[in-house]
């Protein structure tokens, strides 16, 4: 399993027109058929020390295999998904991880 963990933070935080088009946006890609599961949503309401909750939006997407989000990533949509969103994001951080 390869779990593909992205997190988003907003250029523009009370922006909720950019809010609501990034978060469209980011939904747009569970249409890639190579993606078995996809969560996606802003930060939970926990909050402890070792908590990072400074980001937007995470998306959490599960693949089969590496293979599978090698595809994911030159995907069409996910293309589109960067060319339309990239300018409402100020910062994108991924980790990958093997299952």
């Amino acid at each position: 399993m390869f779990i593909h963990n992205v997190f988003f933070w907003l250029k523009e935080k009370d922006n909720e027109e950019a809010r609501q088009a990034l978060l469209a946006g980011i939904k747009s890609l569970e249409a890639i058929e190579s993606i078995d599961s996809a969560y996606i949503g802003p930060p939970a309401a926990t909050r402890r020390p070792v908590i990072d909750a400074s980001y937007d939006f995470a998306e959490i997407l599960i693949f089969a295999d590496e293979a599978a989000h090698d595809v994911y990533q030159v995907h069409p949509l996910h293309k589109k998904f960067i060319e339309d969103c990239a300018h409402l994001w100020d910062r994108v951080l991924i980790y990958d991880v093997e299952a």
